[in-house]
């Protein structure tokens, strides 16, 4: 019996692709040299900024981390030999009997007193610069400009020329205590120049336009058709204000609080002028070790502290408020 199924045709050789015509790679190379030349005028147009923050920023940090590891010279500099010593003497001191090393905790006291005058330097402005620019970003627009003027006329004049107004106001014969006085308030001048409320003072001073700016970039594109929608669902002021404006304002807060904690830390002619050299902040203690105390590792090496202590808290910071800003 004859079969009658067909067998399947042997596969044959696989047919070769078509090569590519003389057009068509003509048409890739170009394409590929004007990708080139973008890449090249990228790196060009990069290049400056590249090269300032690698001499100005990155290089000085190099040279800090390594003078950090070397021993102090008699009479400054450094002697190019391998030591943990500026960080050992951070926490301890040597006996001068014994040669045994001794918990000292004054840097350490210095140190806190820095954070705690910056978080509180802070919490001041937070708490008077919000409703300052909830107030400017409340005005008519022809008249934002003219606040956002006024806040910013104190850059205007040199720090150092700020810090000694204020000195001139709250010093013994100052105005602030001569018309305390004419009015009958006091019979003695009351002493806040040298004090840590002078130094706090003058750091609020000093930062609060970095607290107000901020904050009223980020209240000036609020939605206030959200506020009114909450008065219209009968929410009370403190409702809206903690359920709506804070929460929608919380970049313009984490960003004042950034650039007022991180410089004032590490303030030095406030605290030096202000506290008249009796209340030491970071600033002042590691000008001292690059001067007078002629000890370049141990500058170098608190300076490294402090950065890495800024660098653990704003890690922590921006971690807490990036989980509630996600819960919310």
């Amino acid at each position: 019996m004859a079969s009658t199924e067909l067998a399947a045709p042997a596969p044959g050789p696989a047919s070769p692709e078509p090569a590519p015509t003389p057009a068509l790679s003509a048409a890739q190379a170009a394409q590929e040299q004007i990708e080139k030349q973008a890449g090249v005028r990228r790196w060009l147009l990069t290049a400056p900024a590249l090269i300032t923050v690698g001499i100005f920023g990155i290089l000085p940090l190099i040279i800090i981390v390594i003078y950090s590891f070397l021993k102090a010279a008699p009479y400054g500099g450094v002697v190019w030999s391998p030591s943990v010593e500026a960080y050992v003497s951070f926490l301890f001191q040597t006996d001068i009997f014994t040669d045994e090393l001794v918990f000292s905790p004054d840097f350490l006291q210095i140190y806190l007193r820095s954070f705690v005058f910056a978080v509180g330097t802070t919490a001041i402005c937070l708490l008077l610069g919000f409703p300052t620019a909830y107030f400017m970003a409340t005005r008519p627009p022809k008249q934002r400009n003219w606040w956002v003027l006024l806040i910013t006329i104190p850059f205007w004049s040199n720090l150092l020329v700020r810090t000694l107004a204020i000195m001139f106001i709250i010093r013994d014969e100052g105005l602030l205590n001569n018309l305390l006085i004419g009015l009958g308030v006091i019979q003695q001048p009351i002493t806040l120049l040298y004090t840590d409320f002078a130094i706090v003072l003058g750091l609020f001073y000093s930062f609060l336009p970095f607290m107000v700016l901020p904050l009223y970039a980020s209240l000036e594109k609020l939605d206030f058709r959200l506020v009114e929608a909450g008065y219209d669902l009968y929410a009370s002021r403190p409702k809206v204000l903690f359920r709506i404006i804070i929460p929608l304002a919380k970049p313009g807060i984490i960003a004042g609080c950034l650039l007022v904690f991180i410089p004032a830390l590490g303030a030095y002619v406030t605290p030096l002028i202000l506290g008249g050299g009796k209340h030491l902040m970071i600033g002042d203690l590691i000008a001292q070790q690059f001067g007078s105390g002629r000890n370049w590792p141990l500058g170098a090496a608190q300076a490294l502290i402090l950065m890495s202590a800024v660098l653990v808290a704003l890690f922590f910071y921006v971690r807490a408020t990036s989980g509630k800003v996600k819960h919310g």
